[in-house]
């Protein structure tokens, strides 16, 4: 109750102060750079909830709610009362170590993946000291003047000054599908309710089409989206990875929970001291737990989203980069990816194909008048030839959208009335009833004849790889006062603009690196089939199969979804059909990403599983993509989905590593308490030997990744490392009992000279393994990265001298003989030996496994 009261206060304030005279209404529009910082100070910045995150002290205490570090320090307390100083001691430092470095990597990881968001983030455009100027949206504040068109999201809630055409979409609020028209008005009685207030606008709404200034009312949690903002700012859905790594750490905690269970009865059984047991229990959980997977997870991710950001890519969501990797199907726009994006005007003809001034002019009108959706065909027409409009008088418009496809202005020259209406050509000639001839002021009528002969025309401008509008025009009553969609009808043709958007040069290349990766690019365009093909012809692209808007609206899902998987043009589309498109392809078990720029394309670019747009795009676009391309080239995207996979490479290499040595030589200690009348290893010496181990690994999203491993994309496939684990982990143990045999029946070991030969070989083991298994090939040609190298042969070294060392006595280590190191290095050469091989048929067994199956689908 409390809260919604603060909340209410909060926006009766910026309510009132917006409504209380000052000086300021004297001023130019808007507010002065000052005044707004005094403003921002006070009011706080526009968020939906206060995203300041906790002190650094509460986040690193947070870590200690781990139940295993509870645990832990529950066990070093126990030690502590009864008398075991050493063990409370060691406990507590090894805890706080790994605590701590867990905690440095993330938030180093973390504090560059925010930086990097920041980078990209949605800019509002408002009037400070008299001039537009563009600023983050967290900036605004109340008594900003805000100014809108076509792909801005509203900045903030505020009532309309000043409003021409402007239709926006609530459904983030109201649910409602349509855009809503919205009109300047005067000010409702109480400022501090705008729901049903006519000229509102609300934050996080699109703007579909015209332009507007708004006075900005509330900003943060005192707007509209503000008060629902825990519903929309929740987590999304967890991703194919995140799904896959808790599958995992559930197996792992299935595991630790029977050994552990295991080794309490044992023990318990065989009358071990309980404290000692407990503590070895505890120990060996710790051993198992792959505590260091989230921070190797976000220091990958996070470490992968700066190589992109060198490669000019952004990431805002971590998670993505893996999805990126996992990407099979890439669906992109042909406009700005497969051409130039610089579109220039180049042909403008009568219904006979012959050159025209006229069509010209019209266009020329519609494109200058137009205050809706400017398109870059809208930018050529008027960057074409300069032609003096001051004749002429704007009455109304008839904004565009992507259901007519077409644009209406209403003008004015004194001497009548004229409705000018331009877009795709189909649409325009059907609402026809006749067409010009040149030469002539007659108008001809539109028979049977006569329109087969303008499609044609229209087919052979599509076939040279022109992109081709309709212009058509009718006379109106003087008095006709506003343009409707019902005015479009009855319509005079006047001809054809065709425009030319060259082909990207790179883009044949970067589409043929991107097949090679495993990639499949499908062309998902409102463009003509005509063009798509003629550009994809003249990029060398092979053209498997077209579908159009018509043929995808005549199909239901099941039927798409057959369809999808081998056509890759889907020309003349609709929104709404882009986003059946990709989820037909999803439900065909695609990884699928979608690359777009514009308002239509946000429904896509959320339903992908990567939505990747570009710097340019609109701010709607720009919001609902995981990935923004600071060029919109797939070259780059190419880049980016190597950099996907060298990081799901190394987060592999490290779960690989959990589940095989790792987890066999916690096996092995679990089996060895049914033989030895004492503990395999002392607790502390587990925590150590973990410890260090996980320092060994820390370097690995720092490591190459086999060319090899990037040549498909790779999803996190648990079935393949629960395999892997059942392959090597038993290995592991086998040489582990090996290792219990040479030391009680070659060395004679007592209890502390067993535990410190098993210590100094189980680590050394765990830690050169480590080269094996972080590769598909010869260890010997895939180079680590040098700190990964000089990191685990420190860690080994540390291991084997530890003993001599005064710190090896508070371990319960004792100096091992010298026969016992020759042992060594020949039970670790043998070790590395036999899993080498043992990986190698793993990696053949699989790949056979994996043809089989594929052949068995077909």
């Amino acid at each position: 109750m409390k809260k919604t009261n603060t909340a209410t206060t909060a926006a009766a304030e910026q309510a009132a102060w917006w409504l209380t005279p000052s000086p300021s209404d004297a001023k130019p529009l808007g507010l002065s750079a000052v005044e707004a910082g005094a403003k921002l100070a006070e009011v706080g910045p526009n968020l939906f909830r206060d995203r300041q995150r906790q002190a650094l002290l509460l986040q690193f205490l947070s870590r200690f709610k781990n139940p295993l570090v509870i645990l832990l320090l529950v066990a070093s307390a126990i030690s502590a009362f009864t008398g075991e100083i050493t063990n409370f001691v060691i406990i507590s430092v090894m805890v706080l170590f790994s605590v701590t470095l867990d905690f440095v990597q993330e938030h180093r990881a973390g504090k560059a993946a925010e930086s990097l968001r920041h980078s990209v983030s949605v800019k509002a455009r408002v009037m400070r000291d008299g001039k537009p100027v563009d600023v983050p949206v967290t900036d605004v504040v109340p008594g900003d003047v805000a100014l809108l068109c076509a792909g801005d999201m509203v900045p903030a809630d505020g009532l309309l000054i000043e409003a021409c055409d402007l239709f926006v979409k609530q459904a983030l609020l109201t649910g409602e599908a349509y855009p809503i028209e919205k009109r300047p008005g005067d000010l409702p009685a109480d400022a501090t309710d705008l729901q049903d207030a006519d000229n509102a606008v609300f934050m996080g709404t699109t703007v579909i089409s015209g332009s507007a200034k708004m006075r900005v009312i509330k900003t943060g949690t005192a707007t509209a989206i503000g008060a629902i903002a825990d519903s929309l700012t929740r987590q999304p859905p967890p991703t194919a990875f995140e799904v896959g790594t808790h599958r995992f750490g559930l197996l792992i905690m299935r595991l630790t929970v029977l050994l552990v269970l295991f080794v309490l009865l044992v023990n318990a059984f065989l009358g071990k001291p309980w404290l000692e047991s407990f503590l070895f229990a505890v120990a060996l959980a710790v051993g198992l737990t792959p505590e260091l997977l989230p921070m190797v997870v976000s220091v990958t991710l996070s470490r992968g989203a700066m190589h992109m950001a060198a490669k000019r890519v952004i990431v805002k969501r971590l998670s993505a980069i893996q999805n990126l990797g996992s990407m099979d199907v890439l669906c992109t726009d042909k406009t700005g990816t497969l051409t130039e994006a610089k579109i220039r005007l180049e042909q403008h003809v009568d219904p006979q194909g012959q050159p025209s001034e006229r069509v010209l002019e019209l266009a020329y009108l519609n494109s200058f008048f137009e205050t809706g959706l400017k398109s870059p065909l809208d930018e050529a027409i008027l960057a074409h030839q300069n032609i003096d409009i001051s004749a002429w008088r704007k009455i109304d418009e008839v904004p565009f959208d992507f259901e007519r496809r077409r644009v209406s202005v209403l003008l004015d020259k004194g001497n009548g009335r004229l409705l000018v209406v331009k877009g795709a050509s189909e649409e325009i000639i059907t609402l026809c009833t006749h067409y010009e001839q040149q030469g002539s002021d007659a108008q001809l009528p539109l028979d049977p004849a006569s329109r087969a002969r303008i499609h044609e025309q229209h087919n052979a401008l599509e076939r040279e790889g022109f992109r081709v509008l309709g212009i058509a025009w009718r006379e109106v009553p003087q008095n006709h006062p506003h343009a409707v969609v019902s005015d479009e009808s009855e319509l005079i043709f006047a001809g054809f603009a065709g425009f030319l958007d060259p082909p990207k040069q790179s883009a044949g290349a970067a589409l043929a690196a991107l097949k090679d990766s495993g990639v499949t690019v499908k062309i998902v365009t409102g463009d003509s089939d005509l063009v798509t093909q003629h550009v994809c012809a003249q990029l060398n692209i092979p053209v498997l199969g077209v579908l159009t808007g018509k043929d995808i609206a005549e199909m239901d899902d099941h039927a798409l979804r057959i369809r999808v998987e081998k056509a890759n043009l889907f020309c003349r589309v609709n929104p709404s059909q882009k986003d059946r498109v990709i989820r037909a392809l999803k439900a065909r078990g695609h990884v699928v990403g979608y690359l777009g720029d514009g308002i239509n394309d946000a429904p896509s670019l959320h339903s992908a599983d990567v939505g990747l747009s570009v710097d340019s795009a609109v701010d709607v676009a720009k919001e609902a993509a995981d990935m923004i391309l600071l060029d919109q080239d797939l070259q780059v995207l190419h880049d980016g989905v190597l950099e996907g996979r060298r990081t799901f490479g190394n987060i592999l290499k490290y779960i690989m590593m959990g589940t095989s040595s790792n987890f066999g030589n916690m096996f092995s200690m679990a089996g060895a308490a049914l033989f030895l009348p004492f503990l395999p290893m002392l607790p502390t010496q587990i925590l150590l030997n973990n410890i260090l181990y996980d320092v060994s690994e820390v370097p690995i999203p720092l490591d190459q990744v086999d060319s090899e491993e990037l040549r498909q994309p790779r999803v996190l496939d648990m079935n393949f490392i629960r395999n892997f684990m059942l392959v090597i982990g038993p290995i592991s143990s086998a040489f582990d009992f090996l290792t219990f045999y040479i030391l009680l029946t070659v060395l004679k070991a007592d209890e502390a000279l067993f535990q410190t030969g098993w210590f100094v070989e189980s680590l050394c083991t765990q830690v050169l393994v480590i080269f094996i298994i972080r590769t598909r090939g010869n260890p010997f040609k895939s180079r680590a990265h040098p700190v990964l190298v000089a990191t685990s042969l420190s860690i080994a070294l540390i291991g084997a001298v530890l003993p001599f060392t005064p710190i090896g006595h508070y371990f319960g280590f004792v100096p091992p003989p010298a026969q016992f190191y020759f042992i060594l290095a020949a039970l670790a050469a043998a070790y590395l030996l036999v899993v080498e091989l043992a990986k190698r048929g793993f990696y053949r067994w699989h790949a056979n496994y994996g043809k089989s199956r594929r052949a068995s689908r077909r």
